[in-house]
């Protein structure tokens, strides 16, 4: 049995009283944010609110859910997601599995591909090639852009190199080819890799806002976190547009407050789910080897 030394139990006391305060410093303004949305504007102006409304009160709620622009922000944001998500995954994963293999200019292409890690393009050439590709004011400029994080595509180069070469072997010696080796092999090894990468961009996808404010000019586009911050960041000293965005609201603290809420919760959902995963994949992506 391991006995722990006073040294031990002194450097324990102290990591979890570091941990507790970060924890709170990170708890506490979800706790200010959930408060304030559901109280009432009396309770607000009289500063009558710490970590628990005095008086409970839905309006703010009743009123984004019941407002078109932001259910449909909500709608447009979660589509993207779940498209961007899945399309960079697929993009991701087949490039990081093409350059694990040996071919002619392989080499070269994984010294471009890291290339774009030292040296980015820039804002204006990036919005000129949108432009030039006429994806202005549509869903592809989102899409299509960032279709390949060269990060993410080294670390799950990693994991696919980390694989056992003998199943790669035996699957040709049966007759598979490249594809068939992708699908049925690789993509179920690597769920774990896979979930992790998701997270991250799935996350990204959802917070994502100065590319719309960059390249989607049709306020019907808008993704939730650029109404958002038109709630938030624009309102308080232009009452008319806050007015053009959300017709007779409630007070417009208690409607910030609600609307953060409503667009930081399904990351907050999302992510128990997968942290398992994350963890164990971002650990086979990056130590092995």
């Amino acid at each position: 049995m391991h006995f722990k030394t006073r040294s031990d139990r002194w450097f324990d006391g102290i990591n979890y009283l570091l941990l507790s305060v970060v924890g709170l410093c990170m708890v506490f303004p979800l706790l200010y944010i959930f408060s304030v949305s559901f109280s009432t504007m009396q309770d607000y102006i009289q500063k009558d609110i710490v970590l628990w409304p005095s008086h409970w009160d839905l309006g703010a709620y009743e009123y984004i859910f019941d407002t078109p622009v932001f259910g449909r922000a909500m709608l447009v944001s979660a589509c993207l997601t779940v498209v961007i998500t899945l399309f960079n995954l697929l993009m991701t994963s087949s490039m990081a599995f093409a350059t694990v293999h040996s071919f002619v200019g392989s080499k070269l292409i994984l010294r471009m591909i890291i290339f774009t890690l030292l040296f980015s393009p820039g804002l204006i050439p990036s919005y000129l090639m949108v432009r030039n590709l006429h994806l202005i004011d549509t869903y592809w400029a989102l899409i299509l852009p960032g279709a390949i994080s060269t990060f993410n595509l080294i670390v799950i180069r990693q994991f696919f190199q980390n694989l056992p070469k003998e199943i790669f072997e035996a699957s040709k010696i049966d007759g598979a080819h490249e594809l068939q080796m992708f699908t049925k092999l690789v993509l179920p090894l690597s769920k774990p890799a896979l979930a992790a990468f998701a997270l991250f961009y799935a996350v990204d996808a959802w917070n994502a806002y100065f590319n719309v404010i960059l390249y989607i000019n049709d306020t019907t586009k808008w993704t939730i976190q650029v109404v958002l911050r038109q709630i938030v960041i624009v309102s308080p000293p232009d009452n008319n547009l806050i007015a053009s965005l959300l017709k007779d609201p409630p007070p417009a603290q208690t409607v910030q407050m609600a609307a953060v809420l409503v667009a930081t919760l399904p990351v907050l959902v999302i992510y128990p789910f997968l942290q398992k995963h994350f963890a164990k994949g971002v650990m086979l992506g990056s130590v092995k080897g």
